[in-house]
């Protein structure tokens, strides 16, 4: 069990999915929605990165008491015997928070009184003080919750409400709450928009706030660098060096964000509207950084060639009647179709009907609450016009998409079959999918020996389908394979519910040589998707695999949750999934090895789009092999590596060629000489056929993790991976360790090499 301490988030109706990837990313460890909020461990610098940094919660709270409260008496005796003296310092002021759910007391003024007058006379009667009440701005919040009777105590280390940041004095007459436009931001894809230099629009600006967290967020600035004020700093708990060591990070990543900021704009007819969001820029530093403009919706055109647009438009329900706004939703579609083709779009209204009148039809969805109002937030994506010359949009690889094909009858024979499987696989395994918050995996992997394609289902900011068909035996008709493929990609798209252009047909044939490397095509076109609470850019075009390989989802996992304060080697880094995993899990230093310079480049891009990149993490592009030697010459020491090497691997930058079966032990060796004494060794391969030479290994002790780092949905191929650790430090009589690793003592997490 651990012994960090633990937190709780609060968050607003429908945002607690997205905090618990967003605390994740903070470092967050045994992570827990709820429909109130999000549970979380860690050390208090957690804590306070969370408050700095949280974008979507609306309270950081640290429980530090329990009881059973079943009438006001209890309630008064199980806040009196908490020791207050480690929580407020003689002269401190406090407020009370009480709500009350389910419960005997349900008049919460009534609660908190009882426990103001609790904590007073025990501050009195142990301390000889008598602590005063400030409501506006207590130098301590005191939280109690109490649920079905029973209390929950907790000091609020925010203070007052995270999504108020500090720059917002001047408002319409409806704005958005910042953490709910910091959601929609998300929802609607902007990190990456912005990551890939896309500019962002906004209509109908109002205040501003979605140009202002459009901002913050693309220029990697914590929202908590406005406020001048946080609950922690009265609480007696405070460690002001290290909210100062966190601001002083914050500002840095602040000042290097500002200097690539994209084109952010925002518009409104209302010169009022106008005049409260210039003020609101300016008081959040982004003055002239920021161009807000007065502008109705038809005169707006876009500012680059590519980005985002986000319209939050009235809804009939607090500014106007359904029937007086239908005409301004006409509006904004018919300038996104005629002038934004290229960009996205995203529209958040609380009135779905209204939305018909856009004339668009959405790629994804998102219910969020605006208050207690459900609001649909739509995703849009506006496709480039036919080149001139051409009869429509450019080609697309054939070897990676699926062409035009005559219609399919469903349910004849086999096809029907088919679809059923589809369906109820579909059901299973998307229940299991959404109950454990995975949104890539694997839906069919030839459960009918006729339909012999693996199908994989990703989502990010819209979904997709990327089915691989395992290659015919010669002994098949080609045009019975040919018309049974036709039959699977018709039903995927119908049972899937995804448009066409959406489901990506690729041949799967053993590759030999230089030929597993080669390209498939080259549209350049990558997609966000989700995973674990992070996001990685996936290509379904151009390469024959995605760039993140769904089967080692658990062995991910099992990364981040072992690497924390740790350094961490990924070599044969591919696209950088792991590091970004072990990142986000605490290593203090990660080094990611790979002789692909299109796969570094892509594990940078990772790790930018969790606002992960720093120079403790490491890009280095070479032969790993080559560079092992180098790097145990340099005395380089790891205290967890991951080697997840090619099967077959030759280029002319290479020396000689890599078979994995034939190299795996000279590999497994190398790798082991630059543990620490203590470390451990992570070795998977995708080889169907491989076997481990386990008795040339047999002092390294390997241990078998293929099964339990099988995930469900591959539970129908067991060898699609095969995993083993080692550790060096398990080695039997006669091994010295020492001979294959070094004191952990002597190798702390300052020393990151040059090499």
């Amino acid at each position: 069990m651990s012994t960090e301490p633990r937190f709780f988030a609060t968050a607003p109706l429908g945002l607690t999915a997205l905090l618990a990837a967003e605390l994740r990313a903070l470092g967050a460890t045994e992570v827990r929605a709820g429909p109130a909020g999000v549970a979380f461990g860690g050390p208090l610098a957690v804590a306070y990165r969370a408050c700095l940094w949280s974008r979507l919660a609306n309270r950081i709270l640290l429980p530090i008491a329990r009881f059973a409260a079943p009438d006001p008496e209890a309630l008064y005796a199980g806040i009196r015997s908490i020791d207050w003296s480690a929580q407020l310092a003689p002269g401190a002021t406090l407020a009370v928070d009480f709500i009350s759910s389910h419960s005997a007391i349900t008049h919460t003024l009534f609660g908190a009184q009882k426990v103001k007058d609790a904590i007073v006379d025990h501050c009195r009667a142990h301390q000889g003080w008598r602590p005063s009440v400030d409501l506006k701005q207590p130098d301590v919040r005191v939280n109690v919750h109490l649920e079905r009777d029973r209390a929950t105590v907790s000091i609020d280390l925010s203070g007052d409400s995270l999504h108020r940041r500090g720059y917002r004095m001047e408002g319409g007459p409806a704005p958005l709450k910042e953490n709910l436009a910091a959601a929609i931001l998300l929802r609607a894809g902007w990190p990456e928009v912005a990551l890939a230099g896309g500019a962002f629009i906004d209509p109908m600006c109002g205040s501003g706030t979605l140009p202002i967290e459009a901002a913050l967020l693309a220029a990697d600035w914590a929202p908590g660098l406005l406020r001048s004020q946080f609950g922690l700093f009265g609480w007696r708990g405070h460690d002001p060096a290290l909210w100062q060591d966190l601001v002083a990070e914050a500002r840095e990543r602040a000042a290097a964000g500002l200097a690539r900021l994209p084109m952010i704009a925002g518009y409104d007819r209302d010169p009022e509207a106008v005049r409260h969001a210039r003020a609101n820029l300016a008081r959040a530093g982004l003055e002239g950084r920021v161009r807000v403009e007065r502008k109705a919706v038809d005169e707006i055109h876009p500012c680059h060639g590519s980005g985002l647009l986000v319209a939050n438009p009235p809804y009939g329900q607090r500014l106007g009647s359904e029937d007086r706004l239908e005409s301004l939703y006409r509006t904004l579609g018919s300038t996104l179709k005629t002038r934004f083709r290229g960009w996205r779009a995203s529209v958040f209204t609380g009135t779905p009907e209204l939305a018909s009148q856009l004339g668009l039809r959405p790629v994804r969805r998102y219910v969020l609450y605006n208050g207690a109002l459900p609001c649909t937030l739509f995703n849009f994506e506006l496709k480039r016009e036919p080149v001139p010359g051409t009869d429509g949009p450019a080609a697309e690889p054939e070897s990676a998409k699926w062409r035009p094909v005559p219609p399919v009858d469903l349910e004849s024979g086999g096809a029907r079959m088919f679809a059923n499987r589809l369906r109820k696989n579909l059901k299973h395994l998307g229940r299991w999918a959404r109950h454990h918050g995975i949104a890539c995996y694997r839906v069919y992997d030839a459960d009918l020996p006729d339909y012999a394609v693996a199908i994989d289902l990703y989502a990010g900011e819209a979904r997709w389908a990327h089915v691989q068909e395992y290659a015919a035996p010669p002994t098949i008709d080609p045009g019975k394979a040919e018309q049974r493929l036709r039959e699977a990609v018709a039903a995927v798209s119908a049972v899937l519910e995804i448009p066409p252009a959406q489901v990506f047909v690729k041949v799967r044939r053993r590759q030999k040589g230089k030929a597993q490397y080669q390209k498939l095509g080259a549209s350049g076109r990558f997609h966000v998707v989700e995973e674990g609470g992070l996001r990685f850019w996936v290509n379904f075009e151009d390469y024959l695999d995605t760039g993140l390989f769904l089967d080692h989802r658990l062995t991910r996992a099992l990364l981040r949750e072992r690497v924390r304060g740790r350094r961490f080697l990924n070599l044969f880094g591919y696209t950088g999934t792991a590091t970004v995993y072990a990142a986000a899990g605490g290593a203090c230093a990660t080094t990611t090895v790979d002789l692909s310079r299109t796969y570094l480049e892509w594990a940078r891009r990772n790790l930018e789009l969790n606002g992960l990149a720093s120079d403790r993490h490491r890009l280095v592009q070479a032969d790993c092999r080559a560079w092992l030697e180098e790097a145990l010459r340099s005395h380089e020491r790891y205290h967890a590596i991951f080697v997840d090497p090619p099967t077959f691997s030759t280029s002319k930058r290479m020396i000689g060629t890599f078979d994995v079966q034939r190299d795996h032990v000279e590999l497994i060796r190398r790798c082991a000489e630059l543990l620490t004494a203590d470390g451990w060794l992570l070795f998977s391969t995708h080889h169907r056929r491989f076997r481990l030479d386990a008795e040339a290994l047999a002092d390294l002790r390997p241990e078998d993790l293929s099964r339990r780092t099988l995930p469900r949905d591959f539970a129908r191929n067991p060898h699609i991976h095969a995993c083993w650790e080692f550790h060096p430090s398990r080695c039997g009589p006669g091994v010295n360790p020492a001979a294959i690793g070094v004191n952990s003592a002597t190798v702390g997490c300052s020393r990151v090499s040059s090499a």
